[in-house]
């Protein structure tokens, strides 16, 4: 995958909008680092197809926008208060709370002009967007995160209610860009395949990030570590324990790559990726 040259292209997405102290704290979160395991996920789909990555940097940009927007709100005071994002300040402690949710708002709205930049048929944009809006909406990304603030409040959280956490909350968003990038690859009947596998890979992240915030350190993380214990969290680790959750992330792992070998494409961008996710660090 050529990253430097996409990384290039997203530097310049927000050239187009109004200066202001949104624009900067806009550009300031998509800018600062980051795995982009998002957009790293729809090229690598591109690439299995045997499809040109450019065409998949747009929209590849506005899941990324709206990956960002995600952040910067978690990140608030009145979610998951966490002051440190991708080793620097969370946007609310550089630019201030109101800023802040302005740029999220922001990132969230630009990435629907973003996406409409991706060089395809007009009904298969339009079925993109949808897929934007389902799976980042309330019925997606939004639908994960009122259940996680609804199992703060429940001491006595099961593991299928905290799996079902992790499945809209982070997996929706992992799924999304395996389900665009098979869309732009023209192989739509692939839907439902990269729909389970999204989820198995999107389950498999939440318990390894679920790990890493006891394992690891402030600086291999690049956020606050331990922030779960301290919010009084029920995770993974707090509910099957660090080497339960270990065995867990690799059957998901497995799991995805079990259906992956079912589509009849080159499976090693893919499974290469799904690897490095697998061995990471933070």
């Amino acid at each position: 995958m050529k990253m430097p040259d996409f990384e290039d292209y997203l530097t310049h997405c927000l050239d187009s909008v109004p200066a202001s102290r949104v624009r900067d704290a806009m550009q300031y979160s998509l800018m600062a680092g980051g795995k982009r395991v998002r957009p790293k996920l729809l090229l690598a789909v591109l690439n299995a197809y045997a499809q040109e990555e450019a065409i998949g940097y747009p929209l590849a940009a506005a899941i990324e926008m709206i990956h960002t927007y995600s952040l910067i709100h978690d990140d608030l005071p009145a979610m998951d208060n966490d002051t440190l994002r991708r080793g620097m300040a969370t946007c609310h402690v550089k630019y201030g709370e109101d800023v802040a949710i302005l740029a999220g708002d922001g990132l969230l709205t630009y990435a629907f002009a973003q996406a409409m930049k991706t060089a395809c048929p007009a009904d298969e944009l339009v079925e993109i967007c949808r897929l934007l809006s389902d799976y980042s909406g309330a019925g997606g990304m939004i639908l994960g995160q009122i259940k996680d603030l609804e199992g703060e409040a429940n001491p006595h959280i099961d593991l299928q209610s905290l799996q079902d956490i992790h499945f809209y909350k982070t997996g929706k968003l992992l799924t999304l860009p395996l389900l665009c990038g098979a869309l732009l690859a023209g192989h739509k009947a692939d839907l439902p395949v990269w729909e389970m596998i999204g989820a198995d890979i999107g389950l498999s992240f939440q318990i390894q990030d679920d790990i890493l915030d006891v394992t690891s350190t402030v600086e291999e993380l690049g956020k606050n570590i331990n922030s779960d214990a301290e919010n009084e969290k029920s995770t993974y680790v707090t509910l099957q324990g660090i080497e339960k959750a270990k065995q867990d992330a690799d059957f998901y792992y497995r799991r995805a790559i079990t259906q992956l070998d079912s589509l009849k494409l080159d499976t090693e961008p893919v499974k290469k990726l799904f690897d490095q996710l697998m061995k990471r660090k933070n």
